[in-house]
């Protein structure tokens, strides 16, 4: 659907009209929702690079986001076409869209499984994702693949935003929101990861399975992503229990330490206790 020129370029009209506002609210969240993918991407990339260099780099991911955002809605009648078919294999047709989607996300699988095997193997290498041998240099490898996906993120994106409304205003504010919100995400999401090892499995698991959904849909296979989100959503809750029991367990047993510290000193004072009654001219 391309948008109506019109009534796209300008937004006085929208400003009193329900049915605009409406669609602007259910399109931030919606580009916020689709944003957390990039965010999960960002931080555990940023996060295998030096400390002082971390937080530039995840500046430079979630601006190069909204730069590439922004490009595409200024081209959306050229990014539309995309959609159209290029050839056909086997009676499945292919877009430009479909073969950046099966080309992102056969990237993610990629990296994604690639740092698994990082988490995993003793060995370390010099990769931009190994957690054991970061080095300096890699920042601007870093961005490189930051940017790769970025450009998969931002197609997917922009094509939602333009099959839920017509109005190229609504598009922009709705961006500039979901970018905003991914800003003042990044750093505490990155520092989470960072502090609870257990999730950055998680994460990638999660990575994987986007993956995975980003090739089905670049085949035809369309799968909702209420599913997608509603899995992540249970597996983060699953992990908020093992995280909050295992925190009960460390208190636990640094209670049971504390006390039986506290038993072998009062031991100890008795037993001194009881020489001193025995000898008193000691």
């Amino acid at each position: 659907m391309l948008p109506d020129p019109r009534c796209s370029n300008s937004i006085t009209p929208l400003l009193s009209d329900p049915a605009a506002w409406a669609a602007l609210v259910t399109l931030v969240v919606m580009e916020v929702v689709l944003g957390i993918d990039n965010l999960i991407f960002i931080s555990i990339l940023s996060n295998k690079l030096p400390p002082e260099q971390r937080q530039k780099v995840r500046r430079i991911g979630i601006g190069l986001a909204l730069v590439m955002r922004l490009a595409l809605l200024s081209i959306i009648a050229w990014l539309v076409g995309l959609v159209q078919p290029v050839f056909s294999v086997m009676g499945n047709e292919f877009s430009w869209k479909d073969l950046i989607l099966i080309a992102g996300g056969l990237f993610l699988i990629w990296k994604a499984t690639k740092e698994i095997h990082h988490t995993v193997d003793p060995t370390p290498s010099h990769d931009v994702l190994d957690k054991k041998d970061v080095m300096i240099s890699n920042a601007g490898a870093a961005i490189v693949q930051i940017i790769i996906l970025d450009l998969v993120f931002s197609i997917d994106s922009i094509l939602t935003a333009v099959g839920m409304t017509e109005h190229l205003p609504i598009m922009v504010v709705a961006v500039l929101a979901a970018v905003t919100v991914m800003l003042l995400a990044a750093d505490p999401l990155a520092n989470f990861i960072a502090k609870n090892p257990t999730v950055v499995m998680l994460a990638l698991g999660f990575l994987l399975m986007i993956g995975l959904v980003l090739i089905a849909d670049g085949f035809g296979f369309h799968v909702p992503k209420g599913y997608i989100y509603a899995a992540m959503a249970f597996s983060a809750g699953v992990e908020a229990l093992n995280m909050m029991g295992r925190a009960a367990t460390s208190k636990k047993d640094q209670a049971l330490l504390a006390r039986g510290v506290a038993d072998r000193a009062e031991a100890d004072a008795q037993a001194a206790e009881a020489r001193a009654a025995a000898d008193p001219n000691g």
